[in-house]
């Protein structure tokens, strides 16, 4: 079948909308029915370079929609279903599966191949393979995808607002709750407060945080971040630095968590000396891979037991953090509709990249046309 899409067919290169094809899926696909695309960083990192995947590539990494139709095998979805995807792929058995850490489950390792599973292709253009940016591909209209890929979800959720649950609202929520792990009382400083970062806030809270600090020198993401649940605002880290030692009479905060667009030494060292002893530092934000981003006296580490850790998807478990953050958001106690500033036509996805990287959108969601 022909399917549109956004893709990119080599770094620097503009967002290019195209009618492609699509192939039928194979034993344990499923072919899905985009219905609403979020618009994360990680996508338009793929456009500048600072992740390098193989093109070309249809974007696109969080996406909801509706099942169309089973390969042979499929067991864990069936057609008609409503799914939100996750860019992690589970498949249950692996070691880091069965120890309760499917976020890094065997299958992600070829996620920015954009391939299949079994390590073949189903988009074409022309004869060339074009791959599906974590297995997923949420910026064509239909995609076929791993059944690993897919939790399903209430047919009467809104899937242009749960489409967030996909990969912002829990990489950010459970960095706080499960990566930072924090706890009632704590002081916890955010750096950056795009999609990721405002979801931190959320977790952080709910976790119980006495106070929250978040760090963003734009007026409108720090005012979202007070609507989300933010005690305290700062413009710069510097600013964020005092106010955490006020706030705990010299002590430091607990934990700092970096969800910055790109990360760099500078706010790794800041989020490390804006910390306690035996405070934690958790690197969400990802970063250029063949750069160093991380350096820090081992001294100050040894004496003062400073933790230093990275975080996929918050440490969460995607099978199991998906379906609980929808249902905290049926219950009242996650925001999901205030996250998004704006929404887009698959034909504006430029624009609605440009609006990201002004600073103008919280998140911003692409609904395909019906």
């Amino acid at each position: 079948m022909k399917t549109k899409a956004a893709m990119l067919r080599d770094t620097g290169l503009d967002w290019e909308i195209a009618e492609i094809e699509l192939d039928e899926p194979k034993a344990n696909e499923v072919l899905i029915r985009h219905v609403s695309a979020g618009l994360c960083h990680s996508d338009e990192h793929l456009r500048h370079g600072d992740i390098v995947p193989r093109f070309p590539i249809v974007g696109g990494h969080e996406g909801a929609g509706v099942i169309e139709k089973c390969g042979p095998g499929v067991s864990r979805v069936k057609e008609g279903d409503h799914v939100v995807t996750s860019f992690l792929p589970v498949c249950g058995h692996c070691r880091w599966c069965a120890t309760g850490h499917s976020n890094i489950c065997d299958y992600g390792a070829t996620i920015l191949d954009g391939c299949l599973p079994d390590g073949t292709f189903r988009f074409h253009d022309n004869g060339t393979d074009i791959g599906a940016m974590c297995m997923l591909g949420s910026f064509s209209q239909y995609s076929v995808i791993s059944e690993t890929s897919c939790v399903s979800v209430d047919k009467d959720l809104p899937l242009e607002t749960v489409v967030l649950v996909g990969c912002g609202v829990p990489t950010g929520w459970c960095s706080s709750v499960y990566a930072a792990d924090v706890t009632p009382g704590e002081t916890v400083v955010i750096y950056g407060i795009g999609g990721i970062g405002a979801n931190a806030v959320q977790g952080a809270a709910h976790a119980g945080a006495a106070n929250v600090i978040a760090v963003d020198p734009l007026a409108n993401k720090r005012e979202a971040a007070e609507d989300l649940g933010a005690t305290h605002t700062a413009t710069t880290a510097e600013e964020a630095h005092e106010l955490a030692q006020e706030l705990t009479r010299g002590v430091g905060a607990d934990k700092a968590i970096i969800t910055v667009d790109i990360v760099d030494e500078q706010v790794v060292a800041d989020a490390v000396n804006a910390i306690r002893k035996g405070g934690t530092a958790v690197i969400t934000g990802l970063a250029d891979p063949n750069k160093v981003t991380v350096q820090l006296s081992g001294a100050v580490m040894t004496l003062y037991e400073k933790t230093v850790k990275g975080t996929l998807f918050g440490s969460g478990n995607p099978m199991h953090d998906i379906r609980n953050l929808i249902g905290l958001y049926q219950a009242g106690k996650l925001k999901l509709d205030e996250l998004i500033t704006n929404r887009y036509a698959l034909e504006d996805i430029g624009q609605g990249f440009q609006d990201m990287l002004d600073g103008k959108n919280i998140r911003g969601v692409v609904v395909h046309a019906s």
